[in-house]
C-alpha cells in the first residue's frame, strides 16, 4: 500500500480525524464553519494522496488537484479554486495566493497533539519522508527561530514536531491577511 493510501485511511491525513483538526483551524481563525461546503472542503482537500508513492515529492505535491475537481463538479469553480489552493507549496509555484483553506490546514497541523499526530505519521511512513524533508527545505532558510532550529535537527521526533508546529503556527499568524508568502522555499518556483 502506497503511503498516501495509508495516510488518508490512517495517518497524518486520516479521513475522520484530520478534517475536524481543520474544522477547530477555521474556527481559531474566528469563524465556525457553518457552511456544508466548508465541511465537504475540509473532507475532500487531501484525497488526492489517495495511491500516491510519497507525500512532499512531485505526485504528492499534486494532491490538491482530486478534491478541488470533486470540490468542482459539487459546488462549481470558485470552491474548485478554494480547495486547489490548500497547499502553500502548490499556490507558490504556480504564481496564486493561498486560500483560507490553507490557513485552517496548516493550523490544523499545529493544533494535532504529538501523542495523536507522531504514531499515525509513524505507522505510515509518513514521518521519516516529513522529517527528511524539513531538513532539505530548511537548508538556507532564514525563518526559523533559533529554537525551532535546534528542535527541527535534533533528530528526535516529539523534538521536531514541536519545532514544526511553532513555525506553522508564525507562518499563520504572518500570512493570514493576505500578504506575499516569503517563507516558502519552492524549488523551481514560477513565483520567484
Amino acid at each position: 500500500m502506497r503511503v498516501g493510501t495509508k495516510s488518508v485511511l490512517f495517518g497524518a491525513h486520516c479521513f475522520f480525524i484530520h478534517p475536524f483538526f481543520v474544522a477547530f483551524g477555521w474556527w481559531a481563525l474566528g469563524q465556525f464553519p457553518w457552511d456544508p461546503r466548508l465541511w465537504a472542503a475540509f473532507f475532500l482537500h487531501d484525497l488526492g494522496y489517495l495511491f500516491s508513492p510519497n507525500m512532499d515529492g512531485p505526485e504528492g505535491e499534486e494532491h490538491v488537484h482530486l478534491g478541488a475537481k470533486i470540490m468542482g463538479l459539487l459546488f462549481g469553480d470558485w470552491w474548485a479554486d478554494f480547495t486547489h489552493r490548500h497547499s502553500r507549496y502548490w499556490a507558490k509555484r504556480n504564481g496564486v495566493s493561498v486560500s483560507k483553506l490553507c490557513y485552517a490546514d496548516k493550523l490544523a497541523f499545529a493544533m494535532t497533539p504529538g501523542w495523536l499526530y507522531l504514531p499515525m505519521a509513524r505507522a505510515t511512513g509518513e514521518l521519516a519522508e516529513y522529517m527528511a524533508k524539513s531538513r532539505d527545505r530548511q537548508a538556507g532558510c532564514a525563518v526559523f527561530t533559533q529554537a525551532e532550529r535546534i528542535r527541527l535537527e535534533s533528530g528526535h521526533p516529539a523534538q521536531w514536531l514541536e519545532g514544526l508546529q511553532s513555525y506553522t503556527r508564525r507562518w499563520v499568524e504572518e500570512h493570514q491577511g493576505g500578504g506575499p508568502d516569503m517563507w516558502t522555499i519552492v524549488a523551481n518556483s514560477k513565483a520567484a
